[in-house]
């Protein structure tokens, strides 16, 4: 059973840094692609930043060059730094897997998620 477990969310004012983590375990080799996702009250879940199995990244144009995925292969732990906050980055910001080999920058191309972190921005 696949297991993503967030953590690194809180409250920040406008321009602050957070670094978001999520620690994967259970899945031996079914995950290909993972990444974040958000989403905002009485909005609908959308992709943030992905990582698939070759390192490739797929940003939103919303958070290019604010927003870093990275991985840790060793110990699969997933982040998201996350600088120069705005308060519409303000969000559940959810982790996010697939069995998809490449790109998985979709809700409809995830199989596994986290139960999420808050993130809070304050202008």
């Amino acid at each position: 059973q696949v297991q993503l477990v967030e953590s690194g969310g809180g409250s920040v004012q406008a321009g602050g840094s957070l670094r978001l983590s999520c620690a994967a375990s259970g899945y031996r080799n079914v995950i290909n692609c993972m990444g974040w996702f958000r989403q905002a009250p009485g909005k609908e879940r959308e992709g943030v930043a992905t990582i698939d199995s070759d390192g490739i990244t797929t940003y939103a144009d919303s958070v290019k060059g604010r927003f870093t995925i990275s991985k840790d292969n060793a110990k699969n732990i997933l982040f998201l730094q996350m600088n120069s906050l705005k308060p519409e980055d303000a969000a559940q910001y959810y982790c996010a897997a697939s069995r998809i080999i490449g790109y998985c920058f979709h809700i409809a191309f995830i199989h596994y998620w986290g139960q999420g972190t808050q993130v809070t921005v304050s202008s």
